[in-house]
This record gives C-alpha cells, structure tokens and sequence, in this order.
C-alpha cells in the first residue's frame, strides 16, 4: 500500500481547501505554486495546516471526503486538535440546542 496523506490549506481568501496525496511535500509545493487549475489557484498565497498520514490510500480518500463535507468551525477544531468541540459540532443543531437549554436550567 502507498503512504499517502490528507491535508487542508488555509487559503488567502479566508477558506480552507482539503486534498489527498501520496507525496505531501510536492502536492503542496504545486498549490503553492499555482501549477495546476483548480481552487487554490486563485486562492494563493496558500499555507498548510493540518496533515495527517494513512497507510492506505483508501482510506485516506475516505477520510478526506468527510473532511470536505465539514463546516469551517469544525475544521478549525481538527487543525486545533479539539477533538470535544468536532464531536459537539457533529450532532445535530436540535441536539446541541437541547444540551444548551438543559445547562441553562
């Protein structure tokens, strides 16, 4: 299996890109760049900042497909490495305002 990575750039427009790569060090230099169109293109400067490094490219494509699909807050979670804050954003809105409203009492 190839080592591959998942990673999120912090763009110059204040948005966050998620991408997936079996070599982190040239992916990233691309973004940097500009080399290829896409997202980040227009989005440079771009600064990495978060990664993490799977064994399996399969399953570091799954993982990136979830991170894509997340808020900005819970991004900035994972790159902070507040793992309570990604586990109260994911529950439901209903939820979360259920657990508010019993704190209040």
């Amino acid at each position: 299996m190839n080592r591959s990575w998942v990673y999120i750039l912090y763009c110059s427009d204040g948005t966050f890109y998620t991408g997936c790569t079996t070599n982190i060090r040239q992916r990233i230099y691309q973004h940097k760049e500009g080399i290829f169109e896409g997202y980040t293109k227009k989005r440079r400067p771009v600064k990495l900042v978060w990664y993490e490094e799977f064994q399996d490219i399969r399953e570091a494509i799954d993982i990136e497909r979830q991170v894509k699909k997340w808020s900005a807050a819970k991004k900035r979670a994972l790159i902070r490495g507040d793992f309570k804050l990604i586990h109260v954003l994911a529950q439901s809105r209903e939820m979360r305002q259920r657990r508010k409203h019993r704190k209040d009492d």
